[in-house]
């Protein structure tokens, strides 16, 4: 029987939180108590705010429903240890749809996670082996989760810096907000050394400490930190634009676009087109236009013209139809379903 109202109440939420109906009886019968003092324990869940909702009968049963704000979850040791190796993988590589928020999640849950746990999350990690473009632009969770922790917690942040040319620094900023393009994590923070804003690739930091001095943010020069980092890569000519037309329609290409890639515009006789930029190689932009299943066909830059012939052209001798020596150039137009696929790193 648990005595301690406490451990009591989490026990029944852990319970709750499993999808199901709990009758009243089985309720009691686990917590080892009677079944008013579920009825008691259920009414002081609502009054903190969890929306538990009873049914009537002879053996009325409890369930948690979905209420109007998100109430603290409880999980258990197995739970937590599926839920982080899940949100590590995804920061780790910068999967499409994992962005700040989510690397905040992983910062949280792995605060208050017991060593025996950090202990199998690490195990099961190093266990696995990512499919990934190759690239080396893989980031480690505990720098994402450093930087989250730092940028909510306004707290000044001291990192080593490798430059894309090899040159080496060591940064002291203010760290304003991390930024996902769906291939590569940033981080957008004002380098008090420099007394300027930068903008840092992630994966090209290295021993972020959190100093705890405490800032008041700055003002960005730009009205987000996703508009400012597009801009920096302006500057650095890391920037592509591109044109690319669909056969289908604007609103099933919309359906399976990435949001970063941009938004198509509706065309005369069903058909859609693309106007975007990307700070991804092109041979990356070519694989991701193809993962649509749509027929497409590039009117610029030449050089991701170039890029699906080659891809396409790759998959033909992967499946044995012909040398496959195709140039690349031309009209940049896939086959049916957008028929082309393959390699291609992350820019």
């Amino acid at each position: 029987m648990t005595t301690d109202t406490p451990a009591r109440l989490l026990q029944l939420l852990s319970l709750l939180q499993t999808p199901r109906e709990w009758p009243g009886g089985e309720l009691a019968e686990r917590l080892g108590v009677s079944r008013r003092t579920v009825r008691r324990d259920v009414d002081r869940l609502r009054e903190l705010g969890y929306p538990v909702q009873a049914t009537r009968g002879s053996d009325g049963g409890y369930r948690l429903v979905a209420g109007k704000a998100m109430p603290p979850l409880v999980v258990d040791d197995e739970e937590a240890v599926a839920i982080a190796v899940g949100l590590r993988a995804g920061a780790g590589h910068a999967i499409e749809g994992v962005d700040e928020a989510s690397v905040r999640a992983l910062a949280k849950l792995e605060q208050v996670l017991p060593a025996r746990l950090r202990h199998r999350v690490s195990t099961l990690q190093a266990a696995t082996t990512p499919l990934t473009s190759g690239d080396g632009a893989s980031v480690a969770p505990e720098t994402l989760t450093v930087m989250a922790s730092a940028v909510a917690g306004r707290e000044r942040l001291r990192f080593a810096y490798r430059a894309g040319d090899g040159t080496g620094s060591r940064r002291v900023t203010e760290p304003y907000r991390l930024v996902s393009t769906g291939r590569r994590w940033y981080l957008v923070a004002y380098d008090l050394d420099r007394a300027d804003w930068r903008t840092f690739r992630v994966d090209r930091v290295s021993e972020p400490f959190a100093t705890g001095a405490r800032f008041t943010p700055r003002e960005l020069p730009t009205g987000s930190a996703a508009e400012y980092l597009r801009q920096s890569m302006y500057r650095r000519q890391e920037i592509y634009a591109f044109t690319v037309t669909f056969a289908e329609p604007a609103e099933r290409v919309a359906a399976r676009l990435p949001a970063w890639l941009g938004t198509p515009e509706p065309l005369d006789g069903g058909g859609c087109r693309l106007r975007s930029t990307t700070g991804d190689m092109v041979e990356w932009l070519a694989v991701r236009l193809a993962m649509l299943g749509y027929e497409f066909t590039v009117h610029e830059p030449t050089e991701l013209v170039d890029a699906v012939g080659r891809l396409g052209a790759r998959l033909v001798r992967a499946a044995g139809g012909g040398d496959g020596s195709g140039s690349g150039s031309g009209s940049g137009s896939t086959g049916p379903g957008g028929g082309t696929g393959g390699g291609g790193g992350a820019g």
